[in-house]
């Protein structure tokens, strides 16, 4: 079964310095029909002003994963952690008992354009943690690079769920496919540029649930950089 979730419906944020796009339910935004999708419970589109930021906040039990399309992006946490990411790198931290932390614009010029995404984790209560890892574009391009997996392997940063995440760049007669085992749960999530997937045509912003399918096959695209999620049930 495939599902479109189209860039138009997400709900929305503004608040003068940020701008976000959610594409589950979100703080102020609340839609029972878009509580989650297997464990991912959170995909933001967050543009955030120069200079401004989210300020030092917690959290706890949840797999946090920033994806940088443009701009840069500082974070400070209270495990000691503190870094500037740029498009490329791909940074998760792991909750765990609880851990407090800053996401700001490090630019006092440009805007910066990041995801974030939320996992809910297969075990909690676990110590707090960090990891980022960089992806250049052409380790993306023409195939899907793993970024995140539950054991870390081929230089993806690790996650506390049988969830794996890939990134692809394509363009023009460029296809790719991925087998989804029985019972598993695939979702597309397009970054930019438009690309078919199963057939089914979507562009930036949109996204695809699908279940009860074999595979995921990617085609037809324009200058597009996906996501694309295999999960659990």
């Amino acid at each position: 079964m495939l599902q479109i979730r189209a860039s138009q419906t997400r709900g929305t944020g503004d608040h003068g310095w940020l701008k976000s796009k959610h594409s589950f339910s979100f703080a102020e935004y609340y839609d029972p029909q878009h509580m989650g999708f297997g464990p991912l419970r959170v995909i933001n589109e967050d543009r955030v002003a120069p200079s401004m930021g989210f300020g030092t906040h917690g959290h706890k039990d949840m797999e946090i994963i920033s994806y940088v399309i443009d701009g840069a992006l500082e974070h400070k946490d209270s495990m000691g952690t503190g870094s500037v990411l740029h498009y490329g790198d791909v940074q998760r931290m792991s909750a765990g008992t609880g851990v407090r932390h800053s996401e700001f614009n490090h630019s006092a010029t440009e805007e910066v354009h990041f995801l974030q995404i939320w996992i809910e984790p297969n075990v909690t209560g676990i110590p707090s943690s960090y990891a980022e890892t960089h992806f250049d574009a052409a380790s993306k391009t023409g195939r899907l690079r793993l970024i995140a997996s539950p054991d870390g392997h081929d230089g993806s940063v690790q996650i506390h769920q049988d969830a794996s995440i890939y990134a692809s760049i394509l363009n023009g007669a460029d296809a790719v496919e991925h087998a989804l085992a029985p019972g598993r749960l695939g979702y597309v999530h397009v970054v930019r540029g438009s690309v078919q997937v199963n057939g089914v045509t979507l562009h930036s912003g949109d996204a695809l649930r699908i279940s009860d399918e074999s595979r995921i096959t990617l085609a037809q695209a324009e200058a597009v950089e996906v996501l694309l999620f295999d999960l659990p049930r």
